[in-house]
């Protein structure tokens, strides 16, 4: 066996012992029905030798008749029974397929981020499409042709033996020779197969980003740019197709090579035997038939060893991604939400760090702070600071690499992920909408919530304005990701989505930064009369500056804790996000102002020379 192909095979074997128990009887009757076509096909030989023995050599029509029949009715009974094995071969595939597609769909929505990252989207996509696609293949063609292509060969090497024993070591020779052509091209062939899935992955990656970002291309001209950027990964997957293709070709002329050279042997040697009255001409002509079976079933199965390595790499792939763990854990005995002290602290980090790896640095690092029910905390820092990271571990998208953080006074990682989720309300920093309705997007956290709580979150969201103006309303379409809403719309349709259910703690990650400074206001002044916990991460000093706790990162760090006033004193990060944004509010607080002179480089005691 070619190096790899076992382990590969494995795990194709895994897959099926997976998924092919409810077909089971459809890899018995799709292969039993074969086996019977097959039987017919053994026979056809020796009936067309009795024809010509018989009929053709003393000139009988009926004779010939007679047989020319038989062949007909053994042909439409082998129909009937292929018909049969093609009905059983498209219900294994097609069922296996998609329930393969189902357990891997559904694995993908239990992993974290951290496993979402290290597969990447196009990967994903890839292996639940093409890869499945493969493996549907495979088990086609293993109800179709797996038993059928071998069971000839053997059955016409044992049919031509019986008819001349000398004859058929033509066959025995001619069989070892292709097998070992089939060996030295896929020890070959199989590295690059997995390589060939990679490929595909680094096409649909481009692919996506392309079609997802086609605004942006078009504003910066760079049409040409991503032409040829998708032109040369698709010239590395054709390269390494075109690979394994001229590999492969090898296989069907070396093999007709070999078996055209040993039915000239047949034949030739057969004549003599003719001649001297050994064996019949029928005999010899049923002799080529078989060896023509034998060598055709030969090459029929070097396809077959292709589709099934390709399969077996593709299924590698597949159970990767169902053997992948989710690093988050679902506590389903946590107890319910309602258990929670509503008289503790909303939110509380503990010396929290988190990192994306182990060899990674530590995007949040030693947080601690705490934040009463009802309060509101703001998060500010510049690019890369972290601060959407931190956020993701209070709904535990993420799980911290050391401390803790609790919310409502429990520990998230005692949390029901349900229970936890519908707690916390989170507007991602990327709006994102999903094809339907806008009732639809609305009801993501509650499915029974009615027109009037709807109403209600899109009156404090500032968006029921421009859905009433909507012919339809609430029924209004929503194209795949929003694209039939401006970019401030979609985000306040997102904070409306997460205010439905009534969460305990709301999240808005920069969820603001399409809207004008007007309608930004109303949405603070409208989230601060709900009894809602908030957590406002903004890159604006306007947007946190109320805040009960405003926390400046840096890094990863904390630089600063505190009030807006508080940190205008003490936060020098802080001060140069306000100078930055033209936010000066240290005039008339004598303090600031004294602060604000000694930092100023000509404020020392001469003054100006």
């Amino acid at each position: 066996m070619p190096p790899g192909v076992r382990e590969r095979l494995g795990r194709m074997i895994e897959l099926l012992r997976r998924f092919a128990g409810r077909y089971r009887w459809y890899f018995v009757i799709g292969p039993a029905c074969k086996l019977l076509e097959v039987f017919f096909d053994l026979l056809t030989p020796m009936v067309i030798a009795r024809m010509i023995d018989e009929g053709v050599g003393s000139h009988n029509l009926g004779i010939v008749l007679k047989y020319g029949v038989l062949l007909l009715v053994m042909a439409v009974v082998g129909l009937c029974f292929t018909l049969v094995c093609q009905k059983m071969a498209a219900l294994a595939s097609q069922g296996m397929g998609t329930d393969i597609r189902h357990d891997l769909y559904a694995r993908v929505n239990q992993f974290a981020y951290a496993e979402l990252d290290r597969f990447g989207t196009p990967s994903l996509i890839t292996r639940i499409t093409n890869d499945v696609n493969q493996v549907q293949l495979a088990v086609a063609l293993g109800v179709r042709q797996l038993i059928r292509w071998p069971f000839l060969a053997v059955g016409s090497v044992v049919a031509a033996l019986l008819i001349d024993v000398r004859l058929g070591m033509a066959v025995l020779v001619s069989t070892p020779l292709i097998g070992i052509v089939f060996w030295l091209v896929m020890a070959r062939c199989i590295p690059y197969f997995k390589n060939l899935q990679a490929k595909l992955d680094t096409i649909g990656l481009i692919q996506r980003e392309g079609l997802s970002g086609v605004r942006v291309i078009r504003a910066f001209v760079r049409e040409d740019h991503e032409r040829e950027r998708f032109h040369r990964a698709a010239a590395e997957q054709a390269d390494i197709a075109i690979a394994v293709g001229r590999l492969s070709s090898t296989l069907n002329p070396v093999t007709f090579l070999v078996m055209n050279l040993a039915i000239c042997a047949i034949l030739w040697q057969g004549g003599v035997e003719v001649n001297v009255g050994e064996l019949t001409q029928g005999e010899v002509m049923a002799f080529v038939n078989y060896m023509t079976q034998t060598l055709l079933s030969i090459v029929y199965v070097a396809n077959l060893v292709v589709v099934f390595t390709k399969a077996s790499a593709s299924a590698a792939r597949i159970n990767e991604v169902l053997h992948a763990e989710p690093s988050i854990e679902d506590d389903a005995a946590a107890p319910s939400p309602q258990a929670a002290n509503r008289e503790t602290s909303a939110l509380r980090f503990d010396h929290a760090c988190f990192s994306f790896g182990p060899c990674a640095a530590n995007a949040v690092d030693d947080i601690s702070l705490e934040l009463p029910v009802g309060g509101t905390l703001g998060v500010i820092g510049g690019t890369g600071s972290g601060k959407s990271t931190l956020v993701s571990l209070v709904p535990r998208l993420y799980d911290t690499t050391s401390g803790s953080v609790e919310v409502l006074g429990r520990n998230v990682r005692a949390w029901a992920l349900d229970d936890l989720r519908h707690a916390v309300g989170l507007v991602p920093q990327q709006a994102s909408l999903v094809s339907g309705s806008i009732r639809e997007n609305l009801r993501w956290r509650n499915a029974d919530a009615d027109d009037q709580e709807l109403w209600a979150a899109l009156d404090t969201a500032q968006a029921s304005e421009f859905v009433r103006r909507l012919p339809q309303g609430l029924d209004a379409p929503v194209e795949a990701g929003g694209k039939n809403f401006s970019g401030g719309q979609r985000q306040r349709l997102t904070i409306a989505r997460a205010l439905v259910g009534s969460p305990r703690i709301v999240i808005l990650d920069d969820s603001a930064s399409a809207l004008d400074l007007k309608t930004d206001a109303a949405l603070r002044r409208a989230l601060a009369g709900m009894s809602v916990t908030r957590i406002v991460v903004s890159q604006r000093v306007s947007s946190v500056r109320s805040a009960d706790q405003i926390l400046v990162m840096r890094r990863g760090k904390a630089v600063g804790l505190g009030t807006h006033d508080e940190l205008l004193r003490a936060c020098t990060v802080y001060q140069e996000i306000c100078a930055s944004q033209g936010v000066d509010d240290r005039a008339g607080h004598p303090a600031l102002e004294e602060d604000a002179r000694r930092a100023r480089p000509d404020a020392d005691e001469g003054g100006e020379n």
